[in-house]
């Protein structure tokens, strides 16, 4: 279906992989001739397992420390909401972050009276002050695929990152990072679909979350009714459902692309994507600075009308609403072909 794109749209949703597809469509097929009883759901509970498993070892975490949950906001609404802040408490963020993030930032205000501050990305570390009870910022900014600064590994507050666009992207390690949360997303990087993510907490932090959000899902002994508690490990976090045919598209994908070595990924995709920043350097384009991410976003006069002209022309990129660009997101899957189409397609 892709064949004839040049897809360079990851930063939204990945490409679908053809064995995800027949994965997802395997599970429908199975319930529609066996019904969904108990063996419906033990086939349920063996994808998440798996599917955990997977997005740990794309994370270097331990799968005990890895929610399963339906986008990057969920994991964050969790976290933000978890902490159970009072009036006067302060979030200290970026002024560059994704409308998921400042969702969960908002209602931590209008709900728990927290206060929000934003700083540069780069100054984040930095900016930390008596009353900041939490850093919550982007690991790769989805607006110019800027690094969050390696500093926030020392701060002496609790630090979430938003890795919507680093899980499946660049070489993660939570450890090193030095974060003390970490959510992603299962549909764009790691091309599973709408509806999936993940979320890291570090063990000696998850003990000081609240878990208002219970139900069957993250329950231990759900049939101990008003008694039964929530997991003592990441799974207190997981989202309330998820389906069989997701969970199994959400699996294949990841192993199709741990398949070629996530290291091979990641090296291939952060390489192109700095070539293409060479050659639209080279085209006039300059573009914003940038870290070593998959992300190239660009200056552009109409990015609306000539996000729709590229398309029209069969290249796929996005535009970066009030920033007066557009947004390149390369993948281990595209080639300089692409690259070069992009160049060609591009208003003179």
């Amino acid at each position: 279906m892709l064949a004839g794109l040049a897809y360079l749209n990851a930063g939204t949703d990945g490409p679908l992989p053809r064995r995800a597809v027949e994965a997802a469509r395997a599970e429908l097929e199975r319930e529609l001739a066996e019904g969904r009883a108990m063996a419906h759901f033990e086939r349920r509970g063996e994808l998440g397992r798996a599917l955990r498993e997977a997005y740990a070892r794309a994370l270097r975490a331990d799968p005990a420390d890895v929610a399963l949950t339906t986008s990057t906001t969920e994991g964050m609404g969790q976290v933000v909401m978890g902490m159970e802040l009072r009036p006067g408490d302060e979030i200290l963020t970026s002024d560059e972050e994704h409308p998921g993030l400042q969702g969960a930032l908002a209602a931590a205000r209008d709900i728990l009276g927290a206060t929000i501050r934003e700083v540069p990305l780069d100054r984040v570390a930095e900016e930390v002050g008596p009353a900041t009870k939490l850093v919550a910022c982007s690991h790769v900014s989805w607006a110019t695929g800027a690094l969050a600064p390696a500093e926030l590994a020392a701060v002496e507050v609790p630090v979430l990152l938003d890795g919507a666009q680093g899980l499946g992207a660049i070489d993660v390690d939570v450890t090193a990072l030095g974060c003390d949360a970490y959510a992603g997303a299962g549909q764009k990087w790691c091309c599973g679909p709408d509806g999936s993510g993940a979320l890291w907490v570090a063990p000696a932090f998850r003990e000081s979350l609240a878990v208002s959000r219970r139900g069957y899902g993250n329950l231990k002994e759900a049939n101990l009714g008003l008694d039964a508690v929530v997991h003592e490990d990441a799974r207190c976090f997981d989202a309330p459902s998820l389906s069989a045919e997701a969970l199994a598209c959400s699996l294949a994908a990841a192993e199709v692309l741990e398949g070629y070595g996530w290291e091979a990924v990641w090296e291939r995709a952060r390489t192109l994507a700095a070539r293409l920043g060479e050659m639209l350097a080279e085209h006039g384009r300059e573009p914003v600075p940038r870290g070593g991410s998959t992300l190239v976003s660009f200056p552009s006069p109409d990015p609306e009308a000539e996000r729709a002209e590229l398309a029209e022309q069969g290249v796929l990129i996005r535009n970066i609403p009030g920033r007066g660009c557009l947004r390149a997101s390369v993948g281990a899957w595209n080639d300089e072909g692409d690259l070069e189409r992009l160049l060609g397609a591009l208003r003179v």
